[in-house]
């Protein structure tokens, strides 16, 4: 029996994407794709290194911008139309077609399902985060919700998708008073806990978005004034991935004050 030319290349093209090498990670991706071309995961994978890139790109997942309110709760710096990108946004289309086609011949199908929960959840960060269209970026989160509850309904071990409840839940808990309660009226509640500890089911049990889950949940502990717990998950993400000095630099931060917007 032949061995699985595609085993191997998911998990090395996010471990390129967590190592910041952005175009090597696009390269398995892309190969993914072209041996498998029936699995919308390789799509949604791709959508994840384009959206990631500019994330890294306009320092989203750094303490400076997390322990920040303006920035935290009102998007990264520049014009929308500016940060637009058409990129994600396509491959992020595709992965949710070819998902929902899918899942319209097995409403049961947990991989497309995941690939759904991973499409609408990053759709959430870049209404939210890049395009600053936060109602939009909430109803995004609404769905990812329902889809990752059926998900983890029909498979608990899939740890991958806590993280789309777990950074919903976080960011909508952080929201002053008054949004807060106009999202409430429109369905989605969030808590800040509950987001956290949904973060922590990812790192138990995740797989591809493991190590993602622990970047957010190390900056939320920071948020939260939490810092020996940051630096644990800071400690074990600089380990593993020596390549990415991003991890390296924020444990050197937790032993200086620091002066944030946040209330």
């Amino acid at each position: 029996m032949e061995a699985d030319p595609t085993a191997g290349m998911l998990d090395s093209g996010f471990r390129h994407l967590y190592e910041l090498d952005f175009a090597a990670g696009r390269s398995e991706f892309l190969k993914y794709q072209k041996l498998r071309p029936d699995d919308p995961f390789g799509k949604a994978a791709e959508a994840a290194s384009y959206l990631f890139e500019q994330f890294n790109q306009k320092g989203v997942l750094t303490s400076d911008f997390f322990c920040n309110d303006s920035k935290f709760l009102n998007g990264i710096d520049g014009n929308p139309a500016d940060n637009h990108n058409p990129a994600f946004l396509e491959a992020n289309r595709n992965a949710r077609e070819m998902a929902k086609k899918l899942v319209a011949e097995n409403p049961k199908d947990p991989h497309a399902l995941l690939v759904l929960t991973m499409t609408d959840g990053m759709e959430a960060d870049y209404d939210t985060l890049i395009e600053k269209k936060q109602l939009a970026g909430l109803s995004m989160v609404r769905q990812a919700e329902a889809q990752a509850n059926i998900v983890l309904g029909l498979d608990p071990s899939a740890g991958d998708a806590n993280v789309a409840l777990g950074a919903g839940n976080y960011i909508i808990g952080s929201l002053p008073g008054f949004k807060r309660a106009l999202v409430w009226f429109g369905g989605v509640h969030g808590d800040k806990q509950r987001g956290m500890d949904q973060m922590q089911k990812a790192i138990a049990n995740g797989h591809y978005l493991r190590p993602f889950a622990k970047i957010l949940l190390a900056l939320a502990y920071e948020r939260e004034r939490q810092p020996e717990r940051a630096r644990i998950l800071l400690s074990e993400l600089a380990v593993e991935f020596p390549a990415n000095p991003l991890f390296a630099h924020e444990l050197s931060l937790l032993d200086k004050p620091r002066v944030t917007g946040k209330h």
